[in-house]
Order: C-alpha cells, then sequence, then structure tokens
C-alpha cells in the first residue's frame, strides 16, 4: 500500500484551520481518504477586517504563529504536499497581500487569497455526491464567518450560485449592508421554482447537527432549527458555551448563523436540510491529490 500524505490550510474569517490527511492507494482501487489530524485555531480576522478595512499588527503576528506551528506539524506528519487558501477576510483586508508575503518569509508557507466561486468549486470536489441524488434538486449553502455561498444544483450539476456579503462575524459586527438580505431572497425567489432539500456546510450548522441526535447519513429537520435557533437566541454566550459545550467563538457566532440558515429554508420553502460535516479543507485536499496524481 502506498500512502500520500497531504494537507489543506483553511484561513477564514472566523478560525483557520489545519487538515493533515493520509491517503491509501492500492492497485486497482479506488483512494480510500483518512482524516488524520485537524487543528483549529480561533483567530477572528474577520473582526479587523469588517470593521477597520484590514488585519491588524496583532493578529498578523497570530497569523504568523499558527503558520509556524502548522509547518512545524506538516513537518513532523511527513507532509509531502499541502495548499494554503484565505478566503472572504484576508482578501476584503487592504493589507491582505502584503500579509501573504510576511507569512511566506516568516515560516516559508505559501497562502494563497481565492475569489468565492473558487470556493464553492472546492467544496464540489469532495464527497459530496454521496448526498445527491439525480432526480432531486438541491440547494447547497455555505455559511461562513464573512459570506455565505448559495448554489443550485439539478440532475446532480450546478445550474447557478451566488456569493453573498454576509457571514456570521459580519452579522456580530453589525457590518452586513442594508439589502443584502433582501437580495438573498430574490435570488432564491427566481432561482428556485420547484421543490429542493438543502444542503448545508460549515462549523456552525455541523455543531447543531452533532447535537441534534441526528444519525449520520440523516437530514435535520427544518423545524429542528427553527426550534434551535428561538432556543439559543434566549441565551447568553456564556450559557451557550455552559450548556452546549461550545467554544467562545462559537457562542458569540452561532446565532447568526441560524439566522441565515432558517431565512434560506423559509424563503426556499424546503422541509430537510443535510448536514454531510465536509468544507473547503476537505475539497482542497481533493484537488490536491487530482493535481499530483496526474504529474
Amino acid at each position: 500500500m502506498k500512502i500520500r500524505k497531504l494537507a489543506a490550510i483553511d484561513i477564514g474569517s472566523n478560525a483557520m484551520r489545519l487538515l493533515i490527511n493520509f491517503v491509501y492507494e492500492e492497485p486497482g482501487q479506488l483512494p480510500i481518504f483518512n482524516k488524520t489530524s485537524i487543528v483549529r485555531m480561533p483567530i477572528r480576522l474577520g473582526h479587523d477586517v469588517f470593521l477597520e478595512g484590514e488585519i491588524s499588527e496583532a493578529n498578523v503576528e497570530r497569523i504568523s504563529d499558527a503558520m509556524q506551528a502548522y509547518a512545524l506539524m506538516m513537518k513532523v506528519y511527513e507532509v509531502e504536499h499541502y495548499r494554503a487558501f484565505a478566503t472572504s477576510a484576508m482578501r476584503e483586508a487592504l493589507n491582505g497581500t502584503a500579509i501573504v508575503e510576511q507569512v511566506k518569509q516568516r515560516t516559508g508557507v505559501q497562502i494563497e487569497i481565492i475569489d468565492g466561486k473558487t470556493e464553492s468549486e472546492l467544496v464540489f470536489s469532495t464527497e459530496l455526491g454521496a448526498f445527491i441524488q439525480n432526480d432531486k434538486s438541491y440547494l447547497y449553502v455555505d455559511v461562513g464567518g464573512g459570506s455565505t455561498e448559495l448554489t443550485l444544483l439539478k440532475n446532480g450539476k450546478v445550474v447557478t450560485s451566488q456569493s453573498f456579503q454576509v457571514g456570521t462575524v459580519r452579522l456580530l459586527e453589525n457590518r452586513v449592508e442594508k439589502g443584502t438580505f433582501s437580495f438573498m431572497k430574490q435570488w432564491i425567489e427566481e432561482n428556485i421554482q420547484e421543490e429542493v432539500e438543502l444542503i448545508g456546510t460549515g462549523g456552525n450548522i455541523n455543531h447543531v447537527f452533532k447535537y441534534s441526535g441526528t444519525k449520520i447519513g440523516k437530514p435535520l429537520n427544518a423545524q429542528y432549527l427553527y426550534d434551535q435557533y428561538n432556543a439559543l437566541q434566549s441565551l447568553t454566550s456564556d450559557e451557550r458555551m455552559h450548556d452546549f459545550n461550545m467554544k467562545p467563538d462559537r457562542a458569540d457566532v452561532v446565532v447568526y448563523a441560524l439566522e441565515i440558515y432558517t431565512n434560506v429554508i423559509r424563503w426556499s420553502k424546503t422541509a430537510i436540510i443535510h448536514v454531510p460535516k465536509i468544507g473547503l479543507s476537505d475539497g482542497m485536499i481533493r484537488v490536491l491529490y487530482k493535481e499530483i496524481s496526474n504529474q
């Protein structure tokens, strides 16, 4: 058996993640992807960018420290190839490009800033196909700290997609432009003319699913999300941490994520939402593996 050792670094608006993935290869068989290690760093870049327009010196230091730690972890795991992608906060930061260069010089880690379209395409490179039936239509909803990506799928193919400048950290900082939700509602009503099922991704929906008692592979009922939204909205962040075992940087944004999801549920008139627990880093690994396999 051959083992390929790959890594993906996802630099989001609310946190940074390192996924180390081993890929097992056997002649004549499909590769097996094993999530070997996941390390999350609660560095909220969106707080700086959405309020001040650029990333603060303090957080530049934290990014560099995190990248140094990630570089050492990849060395210990003997990672052969990696990708490091930054999304909404970094691409909006006035000093984003300068930070990429600074991190490269200090840690050797090369960061690439990607757009919303590329972000969506990477997620569709994952095992998402296992949740999609060709005779159904789906609305894929990826809620991040800085943006929300909506993608309509029919017959197993992407029909249309749109990135909206509304995310959990942006809502927390009251930095969502007036009319953004109206634009999202209009887009959904114009593009969805039939019954759809939702597919939700992101740390917040994963956390809600984890504590729902729903079996892996089964969808959440839309009403459950409404109920969770109302229940969590009535609690303080400290109470959410204590009662639902949430991290501090999850407890203060989870309600905003549920606000987005419940709005999309209402506007699309859907009844269920699938939560496959996959994300950008999973897609990065798949694309990276495909690239090195074709070399």
